[in-house]
């Protein structure tokens, strides 16, 4: 198991660590940085593989937002520093807001100009939206 381990992690870091699980954080890091890019990869290519708006959107946020919290996560593993860590969270928080805000209102502008595929909606709630109230002068 030790000769695996010095495939994967440089030697030094197994044996002149002071923790000695530092060899396995780095391969955690390493398992959870791969993972997140392959979580990435697949938000585009479902961008450039889907055919509507709304799968395209659930392609383009949680999968990517998934992908970018774990990466986070695994740069902080990697380099054990708390201002690191202050740094990464406001990241992950900010993108954890941005992208459904930011989905909802590409939806909502899709539907509205009739790019969505409505007979293709289990349930329409901007159905009434778009229409014109009374009194409203349209």
């Amino acid at each position: 198991m030790n000769a695996m381990l010095s495939l994967l992690v440089p030697a030094e870091t197994i044996t002149d660590s002071a923790y000695p699980a530092d060899g396995w954080v780095d391969i955690v890091a390493l398992v959870l940085i791969l993972f997140g890019a392959v979580l990435c990869l697949t938000a585009a290519i479902g961008l450039l593989r889907l055919k509507d708006v709304p799968s395209r959107l659930h392609a383009a946020t949680k999968p990517q937002v998934l992908g970018l919290i774990v990466i986070c996560i695994a740069v902080a593993l990697s380099l054990r520093s708390w201002p690191v860590v202050a740094f990464l969270v406001p990241v992950v928080l900010i993108q954890m807001a941005t992208a459904p805000l930011s989905a909802h209102v590409i939806g909502r502008q899709a539907y509205r100009n009739g790019t969505v595929d409505e007979p293709g909606l289990i349930v329409d709630e901007l159905g009434e939206s778009t229409q014109t109230p009374p009194g409203a002068g349209g």
